[in-house]
């Protein structure tokens, strides 16, 4: 399966949080599974670490590309077709970033692996 990581599910996953689903700590081992994650990611937490509201990630956006190179995650630019897709999704979810995982996904026909309840509603693949 080819599986792009939500923002949540990937720092989830660098911190071996609780609220990982058992399904997808499987996912995540299974080496089958291509790993993917945007750029984008990096750049939401960039921001969420700027304004205050992301603390515990020590090392911040560096330390997080560290982890990130010692996982079997690929990281995927932010592509034109990509966000001319977001100008074309209904409005389901209000936060960009999330709007342009599910147009990442779909263009690159992708599932997302996300616990975000708004995703799921779009006609995407996606997996929890």
């Amino acid at each position: 399966m080819n599986i792009l990581l939500d923002t949540h599910t990937a720092l989830w996953w660098v911190n071996e949080h609780e609220k990982l689903s058992k399904k997808a700590q499987a996912i995540l081992l299974d080496e089958s599974n291509a790993l993917y994650m945007s750029v984008a990611s990096i750049w939401e937490i960039a921001i969420k670490i700027s304004i205050g509201k992301l603390t515990g990630l020590n090392g911040g956006v560096r330390a997080l590309m560290a982890a990130i190179d010692e996982m079997p995650v690929f990281l995927l630019p932010v592509e034109a077709n990509h966000v001319e897709l977001v100008e074309r999704l209904p409005f389901i979810h209000r936060d960009p970033f999330d709007r342009l995982f599910v147009a990442i996904a779909k263009v690159e026909s992708l599932t997302i692996l996300t616990d975000d309840s708004n995703i799921r509603k779009y006609d995407v693949m996606h997996v929890w």
